[in-house]
């Protein structure tokens, strides 16, 4: 039976409210106890899930980590949904689908950080590629503050045959880069919109680029050169949320 460790009180708390995985055993240190972890002892207690109140040297033994802010559990592996799921799923739901394409991103903490953003955002569902990627592993969770626990992630063997697939279904891919011809505060995002955001150093490659319906960049101002790639990935998300928004209340 294969299981992981996911540590910290979000992940582990929202990992319960998910109800996603399977829930074999949660640690949490001795004498720890406040208003941000009894909430997951209650929620144990009611879920029938074991818990045991370890010394927090075997917890950071445990985890590996001195970052576990004194709870762990021990889960089922992540739940990733095949792509057709995502698209089913969508189709189903009365609003435009707003997917985020992941492309390149190798750094955990971006991608933690981005699927936060997507949460937040209410995106549809986000894919990311087999290879050349961070996957979804404890350690997203946590820099994900937990969001990785409810969102709808799906993985892909070929991410250009991916957008193709979005293509046929009337879904329009936009590609987020620095030398796009619009930026994103010209674009209509209301409709249905597959959004493409690309790696730490290189951005989207080059092949997923050129088969991007259009490319949009974000303005900015000053030496440097590009935001980072979850704070570029946030913005465009939150332009397209803020225009969906709108046309929601007309």
């Amino acid at each position: 039976m294969k299981t992981e460790i996911i540590y910290g009180i979000h992940p582990v708390f929202e990992g319960l409210k998910a109800n996603r995985r399977k829930f074999h055993d949660i640690y949490i240190a001795e004498g720890k106890t406040n208003q941000r972890v009894d909430p997951i002892a209650h929620q144990a207690a009611v879920m029938g899930i074991p818990v045991t109140y370890m010394h927090r040297q075997k917890m950071q033994a445990l985890t590996g980590l001195d970052t576990h802010q004194g709870v762990a559990a021990v889960v089922s592996p992540y739940p990733v949904f095949g792509f057709s799921d995502l698209i089913g799923h969508s189709a189903k739901n009365p609003h435009p689908r707003f997917l985020l394409l992941i492309d390149n991103i190798l750094d955990p903490h971006n991608l933690g950080a981005l699927l936060r953003t997507a949460l937040c955002a209410n995106m549809t569902g986000v894919v990311i590629p087999k290879d050349r990627s961070a996957v979804p592993s404890p350690t997203v969770s946590k820099a994900s503050a937990g969001a990785l626990e409810h969102i709808r992630l799906a993985t892909v063997v070929n991410m250009v045959k991916t957008m193709d697939e979005l293509k046929k279904n009337h879904v329009w891919v936009v590609g987020l880069d620095k030398d796009g011809d619009r930026s994103i505060y010209e674009n209509d995002f209301t409709g249905d919109i597959a959004l493409v955001v690309g790696g730490e150093e290189n951005g989207i490659r080059p092949l997923v680029k050129k088969n991007c319906d259009f490319l949009s960049f974000i303005p900015q101002h000053g030496p440097i050169n590009s935001l980072n790639a979850s704070v570029a990935g946030a913005v465009a998300m939150y332009e397209a949320y803020r225009q969906r928004q709108c046309m929601g209340k007309h």
